[in-house]
């Protein structure tokens, strides 16, 4: 290599870079949690504390402070076409599961990933209130507070009880011998920790509705990925993030065995094209 060629850092580096950062965004996050932050509605129908955006501000400076070179997506700033400029990418949701935030339910995490070609290398969820902290590495298998987790392998054997998560909607259309020994899991507001379920086995599997955003699912893809599982949209195809169009047609997270059966009910989900509404 050239001495005036910059080596990029180990992808290792960033993962303790990222939750690190997760860690003491959740703490900032904290002071805000139940103390009636402000409010605001983009658009007039998604909130955005005070919380968010004083996490997302520490988040920017912590993380291209140390990474000058890297790309910024975050759903707190507009997005900029510098990133795609950048070899590596910060994929951000400073709080994921607002709306658990502001209603004083501990249901929501700080969320990171590190991408590069569109593909999620390292990444983190911070769920301070629950005390849960996921982080993954390409390769190096997915952890919850420094222990290994796996997708279960309880459902996927015909006659086993799944128990899966997402819209009733979509639960409608399953196929009658899947029905028939599914429990359907309640509401989780955070997406990003739904999927973290099915990474840790406490889901077999969730459906998202179209409109998926980059930042609410990146960190939580690898997360699932390199537990067992995977996130596949209605082509049955990984995702790719960062790129021009940030949003995503219907998903299912889901242990690798169920993936092929639980995919057909995307086909049959009105608008499982990017740009439907709510997850």
């Amino acid at each position: 290599m050239p001495e005036n060629e910059k080596r990029a850092p180990e992808l290792s580096d960033d993962l303790v870079l990222i939750a690190d950062a997760a860690r003491k965004a959740g703490e900032i996050a904290l002071g805000y949690f139940r103390q009636d932050p402000e409010v605001w509605w983009k658009g007039g129908k998604s909130p955005v504390s005070e919380a968010d955006l004083e996490v997302d501000r520490f988040l920017k400076e912590v993380l291209l402070s140390a990474r000058p070179d890297y790309g910024w997506l975050s759903e707190e700033t507009a997005p900029s076409q510098d990133r795609f400029a950048a070899e590596r990418l910060f994929v951000v949701d400073p709080i994921d599961g607002t709306r658990a935030f502001i209603d004083g339910r501990p249901t929501w995490c700080v969320s990171i990933a590190v991408v590069e070609k569109g593909r999620t290398f390292a990444g983190v969820l911070d769920c301070p209130v629950l005390e849960e902290r996921y982080t993954a590495l390409e390769g190096g298998g997915a952890f919850m507070n420094g222990l290994p987790i796996l997708a279960r392998t309880q459902g996927d054997e015909p006659g086993d009880e799944i128990i899966i998560a997402g819209p009733k909607a979509m639960l409608a259309l399953l196929p009658a011998d899947l029905s028939a020994r599914t429990r359907p899991h309640g509401h989780v507001p955070s997406l990003a920790y739904r999927i973290a379920m099915v990474a840790s086995g406490a889901l077999d599997a969730t459906f998202v509705k179209p409109n998926a955003h980059d930042w609410d699912i990146a960190a939580a893809d690898l997360i699932l990925r390199e537990a067992g599982g995977a996130i596949v949209n209605s082509a049955g195809e990984s995702l790719l993030y960062g790129g021009k169009i940030l949003q995503h047609g219907a998903l299912l997270a889901a242990s690798r065995a169920l993936l092929e059966p639980l995919k057909l009910v995307l086909s049959q989900q009105p608008g499982s094209e990017a740009g439907g509404s709510g997850l």
